[in-house]
């Protein structure tokens, strides 16, 4: 029996497989907020099988955005089309998650397919930007952010409150926190980023203070039965990654016990100079120690689409999860193929009725 097609619990949500369709920014949004593309885009994906959906990174606040085309959860316009995309997950079969987020000092940036770099000041599509200190990203993004004061700490940490609190409104289930990409929280962690000398910058403990405390001003509006997860970079594979993922375990192991119910496990992309090992499954030993040194559930994303690979890793206990992207962006319903890959009785349990009765009626899918 298929180990990645077994179900997953987490709190009161029970999911019908062990695939994830991770966050993958649109860039398709006017102000914010989401329209047909995204209707559509994540009915497509809820309906292939998959037993969670989470969409794309979600700006809490203007500031925050990658892009100006990127998602927003800092009104209730927003909120409401938010809605509308939740109910679609459901109703198309999948539990509806939502990513919240904040880019920090890679937000500003033009759309990837029209330079994916920053915006220049002088555009008036552009604005500044905000970091724990006033050191640029570099490479394509040189913009220097503003190095943030105690108040802008505390207001973005409840532009993060003021979006969970949308996001459970507009009947999202399962809530993940960007604390990964460089964007801002982990850019508050990396000591590329970080060179504050106040009580958020410094050691270890300093500079994980942000997250910890967004987090715990997130668990306290979030309802205790549904699942709060956060997507974290545990390495930056700059030559110093057995010290930052020790930190990283550190940091997990508060968060579990102030509430945390499942990490995916990512690369920190703090530097652009990181030397990252890309290859089939790369983070899963990763992953695998994540789990064991917190005992926290875990996902991961990042070279895990081919069937062999999705189902061992869940079979050898290296991941609770897998979080499948482009190969659902290539083919909707590639639950469906990994399931006659993997040689799940009668597959097409995976697809809408009016497409599985043809199917297994006819035999016309390939593996």
């Amino acid at each position: 029996m298929s180990a990645l097609f077994q179900p997953l619990t987490l709190k009161s949500i029970e999911l019908k497989n062990r695939i994830a369709v991770p966050p993958m920014c649109q860039y398709s949004a006017i102000n914010g907020v989401a329209n047909d593309w995204h209707h559509v885009h994540y009915a497509g994906l809820a309906r292939g099988g998959a037993g969670l959906v989470i969409v794309e990174a979600t700006a809490v606040s203007p500031e925050g955005r990658i892009t100006p085309k990127c998602l927003g959860i800092w009104n209730d316009e927003q909120a409401q089309q938010l809605s509308k995309v939740a109910q679609t997950i459901k109703q198309s079969g999948s539990v509806a998650g939502i990513q919240i987020a904040h880019a920090g000092r890679k937000a500003s940036a033009n759309i990837p397919w029209e330079g994916d770099d920053h915006i220049e000041t002088e555009n008036p599509e552009g604005w500044d930007t905000i970091a724990p200190s006033a050191v640029a990203f570099g490479a394509n993004l040189p913009k220097v952010p503003a190095e943030m004061t105690k108040d802008d700490i505390e207001r973005v940490k409840q532009d993060f409150v003021a979006g969970a609190k949308r996001a459970l409104e507009a009947g999202f289930e399962w809530l993940e926190i960007h604390f990964a990409h460089g964007y801002l929280a982990q850019s508050f962690f990396s000591t590329h980023a970080n060179q504050r000398t106040d009580e958020y910058g410094g050691n270890a403990e300093g500079r994980a203070r942000f997250l910890l405390e967004t987090f715990d001003a997130v668990r306290e509006v979030w309802p205790e039965h549904l699942p709060l997860t956060i997507r974290l970079g545990v390495l930056e594979f700059d030559g110093n990654d057995e010290a930052m993922l020790q930190e990283s375990v550190d940091m997990l192991n508060k968060m579990k016990t102030n509430g945390l119910d499942m990490v995916s496990v990512s690369v920190a992309f703090n530097t652009p100079t990181a030397q990252v090992p890309w290859g089939p499954a790369f983070l899963a030993p990763i992953s695998e120690r994540i789990r064991q040194q917190t005992g926290l559930p875990v996902a991961s994303a990042w070279g895990i689409d081919k069937p062999e690979d999705a189902e061992r890793v869940v079979a050898e206990k290296q991941m609770d999860q897998v979080m499948i992207g482009k190969a659902y962006l290539a083919d909707p319903h590639y639950t469906y193929r990994l399931a006659k890959a993997l040689n799940v009785e009668k597959p097409s349990w995976c697809l809408p009725p009016s497409y599985a009765h043809w199917l297994e009626r006819y035999h016309f899918a390939d593996k």
